[in-house]
């Protein structure tokens, strides 16, 4: 269960989609013969009629989807960008230093499929999301033998998401002025920091949106 303090909890299904989608590498977690079974993975999210499910694919030599039976429950971690808070940017120097970070945990069921053309369709998922240029390479350039030995070497899965918990760690817990301080130091850092500093404005906008 992850922890969330009510200020970081963040319940906007849209947020959390589009860090799933900004970060699709995630951490797999399920249990099997009583040990944490973790995997990482590049994953894509879709979301229909209100439904989000999440397609990828392991190695077959990977023994970590041998314990999922169909139905089995399994989270994906999605880390969000994340950098270091130095408390000298505080209005108050009695301040410690801490992280900011964002992270989703998607939970859901498992269904592991070895049919050839559900493998198909989610390594066009992957391609279309991740790299569309290769899909013509994929459909029209590689003999049909290839592309078979190469689903053989994997297992195809989906997750249907039940529960999606997003924590934003962002300064909400600190003063204005801070929250201030903190974001133009982000503003002006290293590209992580930088996307940090975006889910700040973006929250802040969102928040104003939902008390007007």
């Amino acid at each position: 269960m992850l922890y969330q303090p009510a200020h970081f909890k963040v319940e906007q299904r849209q947020a959390a989609l589009a860090v799933m989608r900004e970060h699709p590498l995630s951490t797999l977690v399920s249990v099997g013969g009583g040990e944490p079974l973790l995997t990482h993975a590049p994953l894509v999210a879709l979301e229909r009629d209100g439904a989000v499910r999440l397609l990828g694919h392991l190695a077959r030599a990977n023994p970590h989807w041998r314990s999922w039976v169909d139905g089995a429950r399994l989270t994906a971690i999605f880390h969000g960008p994340d950098g270091y808070v130095s408390p000298s940017w505080y209005e108050r120097r009695e301040a410690v230093p801490t992280w900011n970070y964002v992270v989703v945990h998607a939970h859901g069921t498992v269904t592991v499929t070895h049919d050839s053309a559900a493998k198909e369709r989610i390594l066009k998922a992957l391609i279309d999301a991740h790299d569309p240029p290769y899909r013509r390479q994929w459909d029209e350039m590689l003999a049909a033998d290839f592309r078979e030995r190469q689903k053989s070497a994997i297992v195809g899965f989906e997750i249907a998401v039940d529960r999606i918990d997003a924590k934003f760690k962002l300064s909400q817990n600190r003063p204005p002025a801070d929250r201030a301080n903190v974001l133009a130091a982000m503003q002006d850092a290293d590209p992580a920091r930088r996307a940090l500093a975006r889910w700040m404005r973006e929250l802040a906008i969102a928040g104003e949106r939902s008390a007007s």
